[in-house]
Order: C-alpha cells, then structure tokens, then sequence
C-alpha cells in the first residue's frame, strides 16, 4: 500500500502544523516527510515561476522521482502554511512605521497569488489558522491577523534564527496579543525611557 495513501482521509490541521514545523527546521521531522515536504516545495516554485498564477498542480514529485497524489484539500492548505511563513520571513518589509512617506516596494510582495492563492480562497476555511493560534477560520481572517501582527507599527524579524526553541517561543508571544501588548502607562513610560538611553548610548 502506498505510504502516503492515508493523506486521502487524514485531518488536514495535523499535517498544516508538520508543514510548519518542517518550514521552522526540516531536520525536525521524519526523512519520508521531509523529502515530500521537499517536493511539494519545489513543485510549488517551478509553477509559480512558470505561470505566474495560482498552480492547481496536486502531485508532489519526491526527491527519488516517485509521485504522490495530493488532495487538493492538502495541496490549498499547504499554501496557506506558506503565506504564514512568508508573513514571519518578510512581513517586517511592509510595516506601516514611518507615518510621513510609504516605504519602499519590496518584491515579492506578499500578495495571495504569489503562493497560489487566489481570491476565490479568501472566504474558504483553513485548518491552518491554528498555527497561529485562531483555530480554523477563513483565508481573509487569517491574513488580517498576520497583518496584524507582522505589518502594522511594529516590525518582527527572527526567522533567521537558528533556534528552532527560540523561534517558536516568539511565536507564541506574538500569537498571544497579536502583537499589540496592553501596557499601562507607567510601562509605556519605562519603555520609552530605555529606548532613549538605547539611542543615546
């Protein structure tokens, strides 16, 4: 029987999270996995690439040429794992800080499309809202909350983190309050006055 038959009636969360932890540190999960999650990957680039638009591609190639059939409900929330990370690795590119004058353009963006999501998806339910803590909800509920937390007046850069241990416990603390901590203004105060003798020093 094929090793990777039970993807068919599988619950999708589990594998949305293997997914993930697999983005966070590869070596994290087993070789067999790896090497799919490694061919889904590369599937997903060479069609990006190629058509420029949302791949409707369900077969992984893995690395020892065997193809793997893959529900299309897998292969979309694949996809939204990878718009999740895309968020942590590069949202702090499109933060609103500067009040005054837009940012410069960064490309890619991190628009649906680029990860084979289109606008017909905006309104589908996604397992993969419990990575980040919101249980199963929309595309468009999940993208609010990464913008949130990953594009608004405060920037997060820590992917290039090598601690897997580390990485996930910025995670959790950003998950919490969406990165939008409730100080009171006696905390405000003392915040403030440590980042001016930060600038100073």
């Amino acid at each position: 029987m094929d090793k990777y038959s039970f993807l068919n009636t599988a619950h999708t969360s589990f594998f949305a999270e293997l997914y993930d932890q697999y983005l966070i540190n590869p070596d994290s999960v087993e070789p067999s996995w790896r090497a799919f999650f490694q061919g889904f990957d590369f599937g997903m680039e060479s069609a990006l690439d190629e058509a420029g638009i949302s791949s409707q591609e369900t077969t992984v190639t893995l690395p020892s040429g065997e193809k793997i059939e893959v529900p299309e409900s897998f292969h979309k929330e694949f996809q939204v794992v990878r718009l999740i990370d895309g968020y942590r690795s590069r949202g702090h590119l499109f933060t609103k800080t500067n009040p005054v004058r837009e940012r410069r353009k960064y490309s890619p963006t991190l628009a649906i499309e680029n990860f084979g999501l289109s606008e017909a998806d905006l309104d589908t339910v996604f397992n993969a809202g419990e990575i980040i803590d919101i249980g199963a909800t929309s595309l468009r509920n999940i993208i609010l909350h990464l913008q949130k937390i990953y594009c608004d007046a405060i920037g997060v850069e820590y992917m290039y983190i090598r601690h897997p241990e580390r990485v996930q416990w910025i995670q959790n603390w950003l998950n919490v309050n969406s990165n939008h901590p409730n100080f009171n203004p006696d905390r405000k105060k003392y915040i403030l006055r440590k980042l001016n003798q930060a600038v100073s020093f």
